[in-house]
């Protein structure tokens, strides 16, 4: 029998109509058919439970003796107590269920790496030198804006790699880059702002995010030189959120004929540019494109995350701010919360001093780049008709369908066929009768799954066009 004891909530009255064992018994049966203890569950040895409850072991033996005989335990000489697996929740516990969708056979859905390559080894080695190096004060509350170790050792990555024009002091630290959304648009509205424009098409968390704020959303189209400032000049807003380096879903570069255009409506508006800076470091044919935060760093604020670039359960994101957003921002984050695991940001800025994050990259970028050079070729030979845009760079691309292809019906029979894809009607706040347009992530899966999944795909659009 295993020694150590554990808890169970539990509790007996003697002055209740029924014996002490039947409410035992009751309230583990009806634990178990609600759900609350679930099969496998580890319950209390019978010693452990008469402790608990200060009755007498025999009246527990006996409750478990029933519990067993009716199926609900499991009971074994020298093993811990458990629920029997054959138990189940109430009917209508399971009624409330909706069923699991089947798995996919090719997870084609853009936005997320490949979670197999996350470098653990190398974390861990960096998380037992930030906990040797973390001072006793740093285990406490500190700034919410998060350690000053990580905006830093951020400072420099970003100056180095990004060229942002950034002090440790303008830099915040969230969860990711959904709470900096949300963090800058709360603040933008408190600010007084009340209008903020957005890419169409664009991520549905960029529109969430201001319809929580309570922003009017003002929709700016894009093309292939990314978002059209002709089209930003007829509309008025505070702000505009962008993503210039590779436009999502459109896998455009904000051309740097628009770049100079845009800050200077920017100024003339008293406006400010949130630019989401998602996956830049994933680029394969053409040179770096350098930050938009580094043409005014008191207009744009620069948002990164390492949600791509290693992982999205890190929960790393961070923003670097201009002077007059940096207290509207810290408001809305000590609101939010008190910062993010302060164990996690210190052994993210030991990883990247030791430049980790450089190795990591270089080698993701290769393994990512053969991957996209499959998904091409297995589209050239699968779907000949089909164009592939955006692929110069990220993790995803596009696949451009002629005219009478329908998106919905394409996306419905891949996922009958066990293929996940996301389509760019999904993304368009205004319909604007482009090309049928797929959109394929590329990241996750090795070449031969790659040129399979396409095969299946290619099949899944000449049934739906069929049909």
């Amino acid at each position: 029998m295993t020694s150590q004891p554990i808890d169970i909530l539990v509790a007996v009255s003697r002055d209740g109509p029924r014996t002490l064992g039947a409410q035992i018994e009751d309230q583990l049966r009806c634990a178990i058919r609600s759900g609350r203890l679930r099969p496998g569950a580890r319950v209390p040895s019978t010693r452990d439970l008469a402790d608990q409850l200060g009755v007498s072991r025999p009246i527990v033996v006996e409750a478990y003796a029933q519990l067993s005989a009716e199926g609900y335990l499991e009971l074994r000489q020298g093993a811990r107590p458990r629920v029997s697996s054959c138990a189940r929740a109430s009917r209508e516990r399971e009624a409330s269920t909706p069923p699991a969708p089947p798995p996919l056979r090719f997870d084609f859905r853009p936005g997320t790496p490949d979670l197999s390559s996350f470098p653990r080894t190398v974390w861990l080695r960096a998380m037992r030198e930030a906990l040797a190096k973390m001072p006793d004060a740093d285990f406490g509350y500190t700034d919410p804006n998060g350690s000053a170790v990580l905006r830093v050792a951020l400072s420099d990555y970003l100056g180095r790699v990004r060229g942002v024009v950034s002090d440790p002091s303008r830099i915040s630290v969230t969860s990711g880059f959904h709470q900096g959304r949300m963090l800058l648009c709360r603040a933008l509205a408190a600010m007084g702002a009340k209008r903020i424009a957005v890419e169409d098409p664009c991520h549905a968390e960029v529109t969430e995010a201001a319809k929580r704020a309570g922003l009017e959303l003002v929709p700016v189209p894009v093309d292939g030189a990314g978002l059209r400032i002709d089209a930003l000049e007829r509309v008025t807003a505070d702000a505009v959120v962008l993503t210039p380096a590779h436009q999502y879903p459109t896998g455009a570069v904000l051309s740097g004929e628009r770049r100079a255009p845009l800050i200077e409506w920017l100024r003339r508006h008293d406006a400010f540019a949130i630019e989401d800076d998602y996956d830049a470091e994933y680029r394969y044919d053409r040179a770096p494109v350098g930050a938009l935060q580094a043409l005014d760093a008191d207009r744009v604020v620069y948002a990164g995350t390492a949600s791509k670039t290693l992982a999205p359960a890190l929960r790393l994101g961070w923003l670097v701010l201009p002077d007059r957003l940096r207290e509207a921002v810290l408001k809305q984050q000590r609101l939010a919360d008190w910062g993010l695991p302060r164990i996690d940001q210190h052994t993210f800025a030991e990883f990247l001093a030791r430049g980790e994050l450089d190795r990591h990259l270089r080698r993701m970028r290769t393994r990512y780049r053969a991957r996209r050079d499959a998904l091409v070729e297995a589209v050239r030979r699968a779907l000949p008709e089909a164009r592939i845009c955006g692929i110069a760079a990220g993790l995803h691309a596009a696949i451009r369908l002629p005219e009478g292809y329908d998106e919905q019906a394409i996306r419905s029979e891949a996922f009958r066929r066990g293929v996940g894809i996301t389509v760019m009607g999904e993304y368009e706040l205004e319909p604007r009768g482009g090309p049928p347009t797929l959109l394929v992530g590329y990241a996750g899966s090795p070449e031969p799954v790659i040129r399979a999944g396409v095969r299946e795909l290619a099949a899944a659009i000449r049934a739906a066009r069929v049909a």
